[in-house]
């Protein structure tokens, strides 16, 4: 600890820790473990109690996270489910039966940490990952259901055990730190199995790296498509699980179940609870998370997702391809610098009527100037426009759109967060927005 840095008192605001832990490691991301388990056994000398689910993958995490949440907590069990980043408030990465925890309950577990700590060095995600597992522990949570920050095998939340484990896909992302390819990243992700537990992959493709850790761990490993999911043998409108006595089939409808929730599925039916129709059609009803193909308005539809790598994008699309009726489709995109802005745009290009590029702050987004640079070529012969941030690209698109039209705002927890407050004043209907275009 940094005499330069003292830590705040346990009532201090949660802004104020916030603030304090920006600044307490030198690095943003620093992988390993080794740090983080002396302070966890610290904080909790026993372990994380509960039977916990540890949520990986490159994409749907947190959509995962949320589905299994509902589903368990359909059952009256207690939940914790702790996910990242947040949009708009820190409170949404920590939840215990479903509702976000208050400020004063962080701040007296980020209180707990700083004291496990001691002169251990602990990045913000370690920090406040390990504040997450204190707050579980005082609550009773019966079901921590964790989402891996950023890899899996050296990633904060790998100190602790589940019982089960889940990958929902491994594609390119995150490079510089996990690798180049699939089958690297893939071991990375996959660092998540213990010997002989159950693990659940939510793609039809696993790595072959992947692969192999099951076997060599002799894990379970129920895939999708494979041993679960909407099967081609069957007929449409039908799930199934993989059960303890061999498959199950479950009527779902006509509307498909997302793959969040087909995972959830599984991972419900592998802790052990039944499923039926019922269940999967509250799930279906419950909606999207924030920022997860979340619907913000109507006249014109305004989406809003936090995708951000091709394989986002590909789902994204898939997910646009659904809706019916509709005008043009309005982009608004904005990404960080590590991004591939070509693959991303590209699974979208044909979809995508008018971009609107916009830039971000930071030292790793993207200037919109930039990023058109980077598309050059790749979105030719489509209106393109740049706007210096977020909100200027969001009010333009919001003065051209029709009532017909469909706006989507995407490429980063950063742009939704962006975007965030001047889409609320549309909503409240405040004076910020009485220009725009006569949609509300």
């Amino acid at each position: 600890m940094s005499p330069k840095n003292p830590p705040p008192d346990a009532s201090a605001p949660l802004a104020r820790w916030l603030e304090w832990l920006e600044h307490l490691h030198a690095q943003e991301i620093e992988l390993g473990l080794d740090r983080v388990l002396i302070v966890y056994r610290r904080l909790l000398p026993q372990g994380l109690r509960g039977r916990v689910v540890t949520v990986g993958g490159t994409n749907g995490k947190g959509s995962t996270v949320h589905s299994l949440e509902r589903l368990l907590r359909s059952e009256g069990c207690l939940t914790g489910a702790y996910t990242s980043p947040h949009i708009h408030r820190f409170n949404e990465r920590i939840r215990v039966n479903g509702d976000e925890v208050d400020d004063d309950a962080i701040c007296r577990a980020m209180a707990a940490v700083e004291e496990a700590r001691g002169n251990t060095p602990l990045t913000y995600f370690e920090f406040t990952t390990l504040a997450a597992f204190w707050i579980f522990q005082q609550a009773g949570v019966a079901f921590p259901l964790l989402e891996v920050g950023l890899g899996g095998r050296l990633d904060a939340v790998n100190v602790v055990d589940p019982e089960l484990a889940i990958i929902t896909s491994v594609d390119l992302d995150h490079t510089q730190w996990l690798g180049e390819d699939r089958d690297r990243i893939g071991y990375e992700k996959a660092g998540i199995l213990r010997p002989g537990l159950p693990a659940i992959f939510g793609d039809p493709d696993p790595p072959d790296s992947v692969v192999r850790q099951a076997r060599a761990q002799e894990v379970a490993l129920r895939v999708r498509g494979r041993d679960f999911g909407p099967s081609a043998d069957e007929a449409p409108g039908v799930l199934v699980l993989d059960g303890n006595s061999g498959p199950e089939r479950i009527d779902v409808g006509a509307t498909p179940l997302t793959t969040a929730h087909q995972i959830a599925a599984q991972a419900f039916r592998d802790l052990g609870f039944p499923v039926d129709r019922e269940r999967l059609e509250a799930l279906r009803e419950s909606g999207e998370l924030p920022g997860r193909f979340e619907c913000v308005g109507q006249a014109p539809e305004i989406i809003l997702d936090v995708g951000h790598n091709p394989h986002a994008a590909c789902w994204l699309a898939e997910r646009l391809g659904t809706l019916s009726g509709g005008g043009r489709l309005l982009a608004v995109y904005a990404a960080l610098s590590d991004k591939d802005v070509a693959g991303v745009a590209g699974a979208l290009k044909s979809q995508v009527d008018e971009w609107f590029l916009a830039g971000l702050p930071g030292s790793r987004g993207l200037s919109s100037e930039t990023l058109s640079q980077r598309l050059t070529g790749l979105l030719e012969g489509s209106a393109v426009q740049c706007f210096p941030d977020v909100p200027a690209a969001v009010e333009a698109v919001m003065r051209m759109a029709a009532p017909d039209d469909r706006i989507l705002v995407f490429g980063s927890f950063h742009t939704v967060e962006e975007a965030g407050p001047l889409l609320e004043s549309l909503q409240s209907g405040t004076a910020a927005v009485n220009g725009l275009h006569s949609r509300h």
